[in-house]
């Protein structure tokens, strides 16, 4: 099923102008990586997506499914940038509590948990408490608690912010093999979460489309010269550039 935006509007009560007016976006296969400075409207993006908010104009679906309704909610899973711990659930409990919240019994959520902890390579913490997690293990328990329900797309807001290189490329190898199954919209800032690991690229920008494309497309805009490690940069940069917009 497409996740899709058609014509929405949306402006926060304190704002005159709409952050999104009249937009249109479809999630495509794999993991697409969404880029853009503050305040263009990738935030708002994910949580209509999410159906935390609601566009004044326009419609959000999941295929027939319309965004609010109980089984939308069901196949979405938003996982914000802070992930917080309950002290006193183990991370098993944690993720299965997340199932249940979702509509699902007790029994189901508590044995999809533990497959659910496997496939983020933590099923050696089902036991531990999520106190005790570090801010990487943090943020795979979250898409673990996305994955117990059997979520169609993934919605991750700045999910590697904090984390050390060795916590970012763990949590990039893990969202590059859940894409086979799962459709991921991966907020960013860094140019750099791009890796080897997206198969597609968005930018925003003053809540308008700039790019919408594979990353080799993206990737196409590094200027010559620039090293390898800041190739991804290079192409934001000259991207914006390219529509006389400052980085």
């Amino acid at each position: 099923m497409n996740l899709v935006m058609e014509s929405c509007t949306y402006r926060y009560a304190r704002r005159r102008n709409p952050v999104l007016e009249d937009f249109n976006y479809r999630l495509p296969e794999g993991l697409t990586v969404l880029l853009g400075p503050n305040g263009a409207g990738k935030s708002t993006l994910l949580k209509l997506a999410a159906s935390v908010i609601f566009p004044q104009e326009g419609a959000v679906t999941l295929g027939r499914l319309k965004a609010g309704t109980k089984t939308y909610r069901k196949s979405i899973a938003w996982m914000p940038q802070d992930i917080i711990p309950i002290p006193s659930l183990k991370v098993r409990e944690y993720v299965a509590y997340i199932g249940w919240l979702k509509g699902m019994n007790r029994n189901d959520a508590w044995q999809q948990a533990l497959r659910a902890l496997e496939r983020v390579k933590l099923r050696d913490k089902a036991e531990v408490k999520t106190s005790q997690l570090s801010g990487g293990q943090l943020r795979r328990v979250g898409v673990a608690g996305a994955l117990v329900h059997n979520a169609q797309v993934l919605l991750l807001d700045e999910p590697t912010a904090g984390l050390d290189p060795h916590q970012r490329r763990v949590f990039r190898e893990i969202l590059g093999d859940l894409t086979q199954d799962v459709k991921v919209l991966l907020s960013t800032h860094d140019v750099a979460d791009l890796a080897e690991e997206a198969s597609h690229v968005t930018v925003l920008h003053g809540g308008r489309i700039l790019h919408d494309d594979t990353a080799f497309a993206f990737m196409r805009h590094t200027p010559p010269g620039i090293a390898a490690g800041r190739a991804a940069e290079g192409a934001y940069t000259a991207l914006l550039g390219e529509h006389g917009l400052d980085y």
